[in-house]
C-alpha cells in the first residue's frame, strides 16, 4: 500500500521489520519449547533468547538462495555460536511464515476493531442528534416518504455493529498458527511443542494442518474486511448522493484553504467519500484472490503465497485507512435541515399520497378506487405543478369520505417519526445515549 493511504501502527506491523521480527518471536517460543522437553541445553537456550535477526545479512543472503526463509535463519545464526543449530530445529519454513501471519492478523485485527469501534461510536453521536431530523427518503433515487437523518444513520450503525461481529469472528479464525513440521504429521515436532510455542506466543494453534494453515480462514478474514468496506462505501455513496448541488442535504467537511478543482474555484468535492469507496473496491478485489488461494496443490504449492504478499498487507492497510477517514467524515460532516425540509417541500405534498389513500380506505372506499384518485392527483401536481394537498382537499369525492379536521391531520409531519423513539430504544440506541452523555460530564 502506498503510504499515502496506510497509517502508521498498521504499516508497521507488515513492513519487513514487523514481519522478521515475529519470524524471530516464533523461532525462540519453539526453542523454549524443546528446551522444556529437555531437548536444547539450558546454557544454549541462555543464549538463543538473545538471537537476533540482520538485515544486511539477510539481504546478502537472499540474493545467493532466493529463499527467504533460508537467508532469515542464515542472518539469526551467523550471529549465534554453536547453540545456532538448534533454531529452525523440527520445523519447516510455513510453521514460522504461518504463524507469524496469524499474529501480523492478530495485530492487525485489533486495530481495525478499534477502529470500528471508534466509527460506530461517532456514527451514535450523529444519529441521536439528528434523531428526529427530517428529511426524505428516497427509493430509485425518487422521493417516497420521509423518515429522519437520525434514522438514516441508526442504519449505518447497527450494520457496523454486525461488521464489528463478522470481523472479530474472523479474525479469531484467522489468527491461529501451525507448528507441526513437513505436511503437518508432528514427525519432526512433537504435539507439545506446538502446544507450548502457540501459549508462549498467545495465539491459539490449528488442530490439524498440513504443511500450511488452511486458506479457508484467511478467505474468510479477507471477506469480513471486503463485506465492512463494502458497507463503507454504501456510506460513502450516500453523503456522495446527499451532497449533489441540486439535493445539498449533506456535505462532508471540507477546510479553510483546501481547493476542491484545479480550475472551479467554487467547488466542493465529495473526495473524501469517493476516496472510501475507491479503496473499498480494492479491498473487495483482495478478497477474491483470497477465495482464490484456498485450493492449493495436494499437502500444498505456494501459489498463494506471492499473492498474500500483497492482498493480506494492504487488504488491511486499507481498510483501516478508510475505517479512519470515514469516521472524520461522520464526524465533521455539515447537515443541513433546513435544505432537507425544502426538498421536502419541493414536490408540493406529493409524499402524503399514501396516507390519504389509506385514510379513504378506512371510510369505505374500495383499495383501487382509492389508489386511482390520488394517482390523478399526484399526476395533476406534477403536471400543473399544483400542490397536491389542495388538490385533495378539494375534491368532492375526498371530502365525501373525509371532513376537513381529518384531512389537516392526515398532512401532519409528525405522523412519520412517531416511531423513531421506539426504534432507537430497539436497536439499542438510546442505552447509547446514557453512555455518551455519562461520557460527555466526565469530560467537562
Amino acid at each position: 500500500m502506498i503510504d499515502r493511504y496506510a497509517r502508521e501502527a498498521m504499516k508497521q506491523i507488515w513492513s519487513d521489520q514487523g514481519k522478521y521480527d515475529r519470524w524471530l518471536a516464533v523461532e525462540i517460543a519453539v526453542c523454549e519449547a524443546w528446551a522444556r522437553l529437555g531437548v536444547i541445553p539450558a546454557e544454549d537456550m541462555q543464549r538463543i533468547r538473545g538471537a537476533s535477526w540482520d538485515a544486511a545479512k539477510l539481504d546478502e543472503k537472499f540474493e545467493q538462495t532466493r529463499h527467504d526463509v533460508t537467508a532469515f535463519l542464515y542472518s539469526v545464526t551467523e550471529g549465534l555460536g554453536p547453540e545456532g543449530r538448534w533454531i529452525h530445529y523440527g520445523l519447516t519454513s510455513n510453521d514460522v511464515w504461518d504463524t507469524a501471519t496469524g499474529l501480523q492478523l492478530r495485530d492487525s485485527a485489533a486495530i481495525l476493531l478499534a477502529d470500528v469501534d471508534a466509527l460506530i461510536e461517532t456514527i451514535a453521536e450523529r444519529a441521536l442528534e439528528h434523531k428526529h431530523t427530517l428529511i426524505m427518503g428516497r427509493t430509485h433515487g425518487v422521493h417516497a416518504e420521509p423518515t429522519t437523518f437520525g434514522l438514516k444513520l441508526a442504519l449505518w450503525w447497527d450494520e457496523m455493529r454486525r461488521n464489528r461481529g463478522r470481523l472479530e469472528s474472523a479474525a479469531r479464525e484467522a489468527s491461529v498458527g501451525k507448528i507441526s513440521g513437513v505436511v503437518g504429521t508432528h514427525a519432526t515436532v512433537p504435539l507439545e511443542v506446538e502446544t507450548y510455542a502457540c501459549e508462549a506466543l498467545g495465539i491459539p494453534y490449528a488442530p490439524l494442518s498440513n504443511q500450511i494453515v488452511q486458506r479457508d480462514r484467511h478467505a474468510n478474514f479477507m471477506t469480513a474486511l471486503a463485506v465492512t468496506a463494502a458497507s463503507l462505501e454504501k456510506f460513502a455513496t450516500e453523503v456522495r448522493g446527499l451532497q449533489r448541488t441540486e439535493v445539498h442535504e449533506v456535505e462532508e467537511p471540507f477546510g479553510a484553504g483546501q481547493t476542491g478543482s484545479s480550475a472551479m474555484p467554487h467547488k466542493r468535492n465529495p473526495d473524501l467519500s469517493e476516496r472510501v469507496c475507491g479503496l473499498a473496491r480494492l479491498i473487495r478485489g483482495n478478497a477474491l484472490t483470497a477465495l482464490e488461494n484456498v485450493a492449493l496443490w495436494h499437502e500444498r504449492d505456494i501459489s498463494h503465497s506471492s499473492a498474500e504478499r500483497i492482498i493480506l498487507p494492504d487488504a488491511c492497510m486499507a481498510l483501516d485507512y478508510i475505517l479512519d477517514l470515514f469516521t472524520g467524515i461522520v464526524r465533521g460532516m455539515n447537515v443541513f435541515p433546513e435544505r432537507m425540509m425544502a426538498n421536502i417541500e419541493s414536490t408540493r405534498g406529493l409524499l402524503f399520497s399514501q396516507r390519504v389513500m389509506l385514510a379513504l380506505i378506512e371510510a369505505g372506499m374500495p383499495r383501487e378506487g382509492a389508489y386511482r384518485m390520488m394517482q390523478r392527483h399526484a399526476a395533476a401536481t406534477w403536471d400543473e405543478r399544483g400542490d397536491f394537498r389542495e388538490l385533495v382537499k378539494n375534491d368532492p369525492d375526498v371530502q365525501a369520505h373525509l371532513d376537513a379536521g381529518k384531512l389537516a391531520e392526515l398532512f401532519d409531519y409528525g405522523y412519520y417519526t412517531a416511531n423513531v423513539d421506539a426504534l432507537f430504544e430497539r436497536a439499542g440506541l438510546a442505552a447509547n445515549a446514557d453512555s455518551i452523555r455519562e461520557r460527555d460530564h466526565a469530560t467537562a
